[in-house]
């Protein structure tokens, strides 16, 4: 993790309230990006919060890309932008029981779709 000039965290990082078991045993990241945040995630929070003044090139374009994700060119931006994205985003819920239309417009969901038994 020496190919990058932004500084480590002045503490580990971790997120237990969204991923109490740890980034990587979620599922939703890999070791690389877990390692990734536990390392320098203090010095992404502290930098997003305007807490700490970015020291070089590389945490100004950081603050840049919170701005305009579209412009992260780096592993710790990419991470950074899933662990926001999925820590802060809305939780996608997915249910059993839905409308759904077909291309005709017809709406299967008013159907009785009962299951009648008979003797």
């Amino acid at each position: 993790m020496s190919d990058t000039q932004i500084r480590h965290g002045k503490r580990r990082f971790y997120d237990n309230t969204k991923f109490p078991r740890g980034f990587a045993k979620s599922g939703d990241f890999t070791l690389a990006e877990e390692e990734i945040l536990t390392i320098y995630g203090d010095t992404f929070v502290s930098l997003e919060s305007g807490e700490l003044a970015p020291a070089n090139e590389e945490e100004k374009h950081f603050i840049e890309v919170l701005d305009n994700p579209e412009l992260a060119n780096s592993k710790h931006e990419r991470t950074w932008l899933k662990y926001v994205r999925l820590a802060r985003g809305r939780k996608r819920f997915h249910t059993l029981n839905g409308r759904n239309k077909s291309e005709g417009g017809e709406d299967f969901a008013d159907e009785d779709t009962s299951i009648v038994e008979e003797d």
